[in-house]
Parts: C-alpha cells; structure tokens; sequence
C-alpha cells in the first residue's frame, strides 16, 4: 500500500517522462534514489510531501554517506532530492523548497584510463578480422575509436548515417541532439568491408536500416558492443583492457595530443559543457608529464 509520499513520486515520474523528457537511465536512477528516499522517510514517520524538510533530507544523505555511498551517487541522490521538492513547491505541494538549502558533494573526477597511440595501433592492425564477425568487431572498435562516440550512439547508427565520401558519421546523442562526426580513412573502410562482406551474412528481415546487428541479426545492443571491445582487447594481449567509454576517452586525448582545440573536441564528443571535455586536457598532461618524465635529461625518474 503506498503512502501519499510515494504517490508523488510517482507523480514526478510521470512529469519527468511526459514533460523533462529525461533519459531512460536518468528517469531509472531519480525514482530509485526517491524510492529510498521515502523508505527512509517512512521509518521516520514522514509519509506526506508536506513532511519534507531540510533536516529530513540532509539525515537521509548522511545516512547514504555512513553506507559508503559514493561521491558520484550522493551528487546524484542529492539532484534527484532538489529536482523532487522543486516539483512539490511549485505544486504547491511545500510551502517552501528545502532543496535549496542542500549543499551539492563534489564528485570526485578520476583520470579516465585510455590507450597510448602505439596501443591504439597495436589493437586495430593486429585484429583477426576474419568471417562476418571480426569484419564486424574490427569496424565497431574503429568506429568507437575514430569518432569518439559513446557506445549507445554506436549502436543507434543506421546505414545511411555514415557518409562515405564525406568522411562523416551523423550521431544521435543525448538529450536527442544530432552532430556531425568526423570519421578517418581506417573507420570507414572497415565500416565499408563489413557492409560488402559481413553484415548480408547476418542481416534478417527484422535487421532493418541498424548499421551494426548481432549474432541474431537484431541491433547490436550496447552489452554486447561491450563485451566485443572486452574480447577482442584480450585476443591482442599487451593492450591495457578498456571499455567502449576508454575507447572513447582515447580518441579525445590523442585529438588534443595532435593539436585539436577544447571546442573542436568538445563538438566531436557532443558534450553539453565544456567542462566536461577539459578532463582531457587533464590527461594529456599526465601523459605528457610522464613522456617528459622517461625521455628528458633533466626529467623525473621514477626511483
């Protein structure tokens, strides 16, 4: 049986599907941190929205932080919290919005790991890319490395997205935002390969217009581009074992390594904030510190 609480959470959910137009994901991660929300709430004897203060809430987040809740999902817990008594406020639900009084925990900004340019070179030239699937896995991995996209956009390519003469991918990405993405010469041949002598092998008729199918002929769903990148990775031995999000990480440094500017980069990987994409110049100079480390004469040497 729910309480008045959890019948305005479910409210919000409806707000956020009909009118935000929130990702899946992030509609799947606000309801679950607002479910634990009103189980905490509950044991405490809140069951109305119009229970909802800022002592309530800030004794739920240190409470997540007391269970090793991470920096990332308390910054996560605590938006869904702000985003859930903006929406009773202006309802009318709360006369005041204790959302506002919450400080934000800041997330911790780990370097992401990513491939050398040798790496890189060492896994695409040395790919068995033999029979329809290797065709297939050599052109998901060139694809994720020479555009940068994330795995999701990856997956969601139709044939007619990549423009061959061009040199140029069209992306669907977050948020419903299309950009045009610049491919090199490696991606679409391999691209182009598995289209002539790979993809009519697995293509079905439910295969529709998806550029990359599976072993049944469906989509190639997100799981599994993972696993293949996973895979085929291990096959090469001598290569740092990354996901399709280091692949991704990999392609946006070595652009700046190679003299990309930030906004450039910034519109490859389709990053709202620029923020976001100055992480890499972070690591470009880890990497640059570390060559300057091992090749100087006056460099730091490890001991």
């Amino acid at each position: 049986m729910t309480n008045a609480l959890e019948d305005a959470v479910a409210d919000f959910g409806r707000h956020l599907r009909a009118e935000r137009d929130v990702s899946p994901h992030t509609l799947r991660a606000y309801l679950g941190d607002l479910a634990d929300l009103c189980a905490y709430a509950d044991v405490v004897g809140v069951t109305e929205p119009a229970g909802l203060d800022v002592s309530l809430l800030r004794a739920w987040l240190a409470r997540q932080h007391a269970l090793g809740r991470s920096r990332a999902t308390l910054a996560r817990r605590t938006a869904a919290a702000r985003a859930f008594t903006r929406h009773l406020h202006r309802g009318g639900a709360l006369q005041d919005d204790p959302g506002l009084l919450l400080g934000t925990p800041k997330r911790q900004r780990d370097l992401p790991g990513v491939l050398t340019q040798d790496d890189a070179a060492r896994l695409l030239d040395t790919m068995d890319a033999e029979g329809p699937l290797g065709l297939r896995d050599l052109a998901v991995l060139e694809t994720l490395y020479g555009t940068g996209v994330r795995v999701s956009e990856l997956c969601g390519l139709d044939i007619d997205d990549l423009d061959a003469e061009r040199r140029t991918v069209r992306v669907l990405g977050k948020g419903g935002r299309e950009r045009i993405v610049p491919v090199g010469e490696p991606a679409v041949r391999a691209v182009e390969d598995w289209l002539r002598a790979g993809r009519p092998s697995l293509a079905t008729e439910g295969s529709g217009p998806a550029l990359f199918l599976g072993v049944r002929g469906g989509r190639l769903h997100p799981t599994s581009a993972r696993r293949i990148v996973h895979a085929r990775i291990a096959e090469v031995g001598e290569v740092p074992d990354l996901s399709p999000h280091g692949l991704r990480h990999s392609a946006a440094t070595h652009l700046l390594e190679g003299g990309a500017d930030l906004r450039s980069v910034q519109e490859i990987l389709g990053h709202a904030s620029l923020q976001t994409t100055q992480l890499y110049t972070h690591v470009s100079a880890e990497r640059l510190k570390q060559v300057h480390g091992q090749a100087h004469p006056r460099g730091t040497q490890p001991g």
